[in-house]
């Protein structure tokens, strides 16, 4: 079977433009066969559209799913975005892209805010559920395609969520690729998806998994993973699985962006695809896994309390214990030399997971991600930075 390539359109946020999206599909064209697991794979590249390293991921991994198909090997339903957000590719200001926020209208970001499938679908499946899971994945999923089908866009940010939310809500496993600033690999899922991603976390050699049920501000990734949690405690005389394994894929700092390491990068997801049946074929010895999956509360996020500029002690890898200096933060405007520098220091103990590339900061800008095991009483409610 040939790959199929939809063109989608998106309104129109001026007169004479026009935004299209890209959907590559292989294997099967049905939705809804009759087996509930194993079914499709919806993969997607920068959602945060300046977060470069997954547009050049899809490249690679398009031409590995081209042979594959060619070679009669896709036996599952496969989904690939090569870019996600058409709105935020065009967005630039001054020579520099700024494809995380929104420009228009609500300036929010686009990785946040996806529609609460849970809620949209809980009244729908009241009274269809048995006890049949695989009957019961079957009746959510449709459920959260109708509701979504219902809901009529207004402007162009509305059109691309439906249209990215359609193609996810019913897959088997969701893979949304980002990256951090200048950072190491790693993973975001929720506890329930531990420890059947460690096939992923080991293709793609990461060095931290992040578990969390709900993180705040309703991620991509989540937005398909927690409806089951949620519609599992609603029906709770109902069998509902956890059907919808969903992952952020942070693919190091966004300056790593390069054929070497995209091309291993996107071997490594075709490798989980033929080790979750999507595709035939050997994958080979699993490589060895670099971590263990940790609460997402055990990663301290380090802000800075003042503006100046950075420098720092460490770089993404190294290990701390807390006191240890992670970096400066150097005063332009003081007087005095001796007085102008603040000590940043490690609050827990653990892996510098990340820092941030641009040295200048003001109050509250992020500076390094150290990933602990011990949750920490600080960190709650709203844990990924805007």
């Amino acid at each position: 079977m040939a790959r199929r390539t939809d063109i989608r359109s998106l309104p129109a946020p001026a007169a004479g433009t026009a935004q299209q999206l890209l959907i590559h599909r292989f294997g099967p064209e049905s939705v809804i066969p009759e087996s509930p697991t194993g079914r499709k794979a919806y993969i997607q590249a920068s959602l945060h559209a300046d977060e470069t390293p997954g547009l050049l991921v899809a490249h690679h991994l398009l031409r590995l799913l081209q042979q594959a198909e060619t070679n009669g090997e896709v036996t599952g339903q496969i989904a690939l975005v090569p870019y996600a957000n058409p709105l935020g590719l065009a967005q630039f200001f001054d020579h520099t892209q700024l494809g995380r926020f929104e420009f228009a209208l609500s300036g929010g970001n686009f990785n946040r805010n996806w529609p609460d499938l849970a809620a949209l679908a809980g009244d729908r499946v009241a009274g269809q559920l048995s006890d049949d899971a695989g009957s019961n994945v079957t009746v959510i999923r449709t459920a959260f395609r109708n509701a979504l089908d219902e809901i009529t866009p207004q402007r162009s940010l509305q059109a691309l969520r439906l249209i990215l939310a359609r193609e996810a809500c019913d897959a088997d496993l969701v893979l949304d690729l980002h990256c951090d600033d200048l950072a190491l690999p790693h993973l975001f899922l929720i506890p329930q998806h531990w420890p059947q991603a460690q096939d992923l976390a080991a293709e793609l050699g990461v060095r931290a998994v992040l578990l969390a049920e709900d993180s705040g501000g309703g991620s991509f990734d989540e937005a398909f993973s927690t409806p089951w949690l949620r519609l599992a405690e609603r029906f709770s005389g109902a069998p509902i699985p956890p059907a919808c394994e969903a992952a952020t894929v942070e693919l190091r700092g966004w300056m790593d962006v390069n054929d070497a390491q995209a091309s291993a990068d996107a071997l490594a997801i075709f490798r989980t695809l033929q080790r979750r049946g999507f595709i035939a074929g050997q994958p080979g010895a699993l490589p060895k896994l670099h971590c263990e999956a940790t609460e997402l509360t055990a990663t301290d996020s380090v802000k800075a309390p003042s503006a100046g500029v950075v420098v720092y002690g460490v770089e993404p890898g190294d290990r701390v214990k807390i006191g240890d200096l992670i970096c400066e933060i150097v005063d332009p405007a003081a007087t005095d030399p001796k007085r102008a520098r603040r000590a940043i220091t490690a609050t827990t103990d653990g892996l510098i997971l990340s820092i941030r590339s641009h040295r200048y900061v003001t109050p509250g800008m992020a500076l390094a991600k150290i990933v602990g095991r011990t949750p920490l009483p600080h960190r709650s409610g709203y844990l990924l930075e805007d």
